[in-house]
């Protein structure tokens, strides 16, 4: 019998949005996964991926935080076989064309691969795949409203590293 097999992910998204609104923001969030997916289908990511020493997925978390988000929080460890990497990133400045949204979201997982490969000190990262088409089926997104910040904490305007490993918990 020739059974064919899907190949294995090797890179399992959650996507969250951090609100004062209660909105979230769907297009960003839909163009970062469609960049990660991109990716997880890959043969060249596959490969750099299996070179990482771990033998299970890599767990990327990827929360928006609003256009006033100053710098991004990265939480990164090993749990088990896996790579748990947790992102914070801003939301772009209004954008209605879906090519450039896209472009903005490859550009910003590619970034935290970047820090990822720095981090666990793993070989340059592979080139950039041509952009896949729109995913099928969204994921589910976790949507946490933040409480008031205090005002001496205004300036720091992003989430705390606590706050990035609490996020999908």
């Amino acid at each position: 019998m020739n059974e064919f097999r899907f190949p294995a992910r090797w890179l399992h998204p959650r996507l969250g949005a951090a609100t004062r609104d209660g909105r979230a923001p769907r297009h960003y969030l839909v163009a970062l996964q469609q960049a990660v997916q991109t990716l997880d289908a890959d043969p060249h990511w596959q490969r750099w991926w299996d070179v990482s020493g771990f033998s299970g997925c890599c767990e990327l978390g990827i929360v928006t935080e609003g256009q006033d988000h100053l710098r991004p929080s990265a939480d990164i460890h090993g749990v088990d076989d896996q790579l748990r990497a947790n992102f914070t990133c801003a939301l772009p400045r209004a954008c209605s064309d879906p090519d450039e949204l896209a472009q903005q979201a490859a550009s910003e997982v590619r970034t935290m691969f970047e820090v990822i490969r720095e981090a666990m000190a793993l070989p340059d990262l592979p080139p950039a795949p041509q952009t896949s088409v729109p995913p099928s089926d969204v994921l589910p997104v976790t949507a946490k409203d933040l409480p008031a910040v205090p005002h001496e904490l205004k300036p720091q305007g992003y989430l705390t590293l606590t706050q990035v490993q609490e996020f999908f918990s």
